[in-house]
């Protein structure tokens, strides 16, 4: 078999069918082109492509929520915002992409698996004691976010393990300075914000880059051997708490309505004060004026007082007043015709 041209092949001498090329003949075929060309050029492509994919190798993508940091040399540089974005190539240059808008998580006193969901207790982290030198059960769930990108890469190694060290001082701290009851009951929220504040302080000393957007008691129970006795101190005590706000609301129902009448007692007497003091004044203006007018004529004033009286003792009754040098008999002045008549008379009168 022989070359024909640099594509081509012929059938042999013998009349054999056509085949193609063996490996050695590639190979003769490649040396042949590369002899043609110059082994400087091939050199010079080669690393033409070498430099282009170094160069490349500078781009890199900024997610949205995401900020990225540039090293140069080690050394922080500069920060990126999302979006499409170059730096030198390494080893000049790297980067390092932090996602700030992703809620990170951590537990105290439990484990939750990611597979299943199911949470199981870590006794050693839950057991603490509290402020009355009690034994308190206590988890702790805590969210955070990322708000300072050069302080969590290149301040504390390992970020969120310091964060998880730092949860569980702060629980503990916060839970071993209130006693077992406040921290069950009336204090639990209490308690929260003041691990949240105490966490954040840590996180902010240790300069974590870490902010802390929760935190929150799941379980604050007495250990196991002595949770009911606790419990039924607690629903007594909620009892307490029920009974006093019912007892607190009658009195607030109740105080507004006594001083409402006693008010009204007062305001009434006071009223019937000015009514006794302004009817006695007109009785003394009265009397004087009638005091006046006897004075100027007696007997006038005292037959009309009579009459006055008489009028007062029986009003709506018939009266006769006979005159005082009348004498002997006073049949004469009586109705005696009215009273001679029947009542049933009367009565048909009365009908008609």
């Amino acid at each position: 078999m022989a070359w024909k041209d640099d594509d081509e092949f012929i059938r042999g001498s013998e009349g054999q069918g056509y085949s193609g090329p063996s490996m050695e003949d590639i190979a003769v075929k490649i040396q042949q082109k590369l002899f043609r060309w110059g082994g400087k050029r091939i050199l010079f492509i080669l690393l033409a492509i070498v430099i282009g994919i170094w160069i490349a190798s500078g781009i890199y993508i900024v997610g949205p929520g995401e900020m990225g940091v540039i090293r140069q040399f080690g050394k922080e540089v500069d920060q990126t915002s999302p979006g499409l974005r170059y730096r030198l190539p390494w080893p000049i240059q790297t980067h390092d992409v932090v996602h700030l808008a992703k809620v990170r998580r951590a537990e105290i006193g439990l484990r939750t698996d990611p597979y299943s969901g199911k949470s199981r207790p870590e006794i050693k982290e839950a057991l603490m004691l509290t402020g009355d030198e009690n034994i308190v059960d206590a988890q702790l769930f805590v969210q955070y976010i990322v708000k300072d990108p050069s302080q969590f890469l290149f301040r504390v190694r390992e970020s969120e393990v310091a964060l998880k060290t730092s949860a569980e001082v702060a629980l503990r701290s916060v839970v071993g300075r209130n006693t077992i009851d406040y921290t069950m009951t009336e204090g639990r929220v209490v308690v929260q914000d003041e691990i949240k504040k105490y966490l954040q302080t840590l996180l902010d000393e240790y300069q974590t880059g870490l902010m802390v957007t929760e935190a929150r008691l799941l379980v604050v129970d007495p250990p196991e051997e002595v949770k009911d006795a606790f419990h039924d101190v607690v629903r007594a005590w909620e009892d307490r708490e029920r009974l006093m706000r019912e007892a607190e609301g009658y009195r607030e129902d109740l105080i507004p309505k006594a001083k409402g009448e006693a008010t009204q007692m007062v305001r009434s007497a006071e009223a019937y004060k000015e009514q006794r003091v302004i009817r006695a004044q007109g009785d003394a203006t009265k009397f004087l004026d009638v005091l006046r007018a006897y004075r100027k004529a007696k007997d006038v004033t005292r037959e009309r007082l009579y009459l006055e009286t008489l009028d007062k003792v029986l009003p709506g009754r018939e009266k006769y007043i006979l005159p005082p040098e009348g004498k002997g008999s006073v049949l004469k002045w009586l109705p005696l015709r009215e009273m001679t008549i029947s009542p049933k008379e009367n009565k048909e009168d009365k009908k008609e």
